[in-house]
């Protein structure tokens, strides 16, 4: 299982960081540490996403990681 750590910034539409952890325990520990980082900037998501694998996460939440051309590409 694959547990990545996502910030995100939703008003410049990309992805700040991503940090994967072997288990979800310790991913979500780290969330709750970065979300006091970002607790003054309403526009920034801070999450934990898990799949089986990177590219499910890639399938699944591609916003997340994909610039605006690419998704737009992908629609195409």
């Amino acid at each position: 299982m694959t547990n990545v750590l996502v910030v995100y910034d939703r008003s410049a539409g990309r992805l700040l960081s991503e940090r994967q952890y072997a288990n979800r325990r310790d991913a979500m520990a780290a969330r709750f540490e970065v979300e006091k980082q970002y607790r003054d900037h309403a526009n920034v998501e801070v999450v934990v996403l898990s799949a089986k694998s990177r590219a499910d996460l890639l399938r699944t939440h591609a916003r997340y990681f994909l610039s605006l051309d690419e998704l737009a590409a992908r629609m195409a």
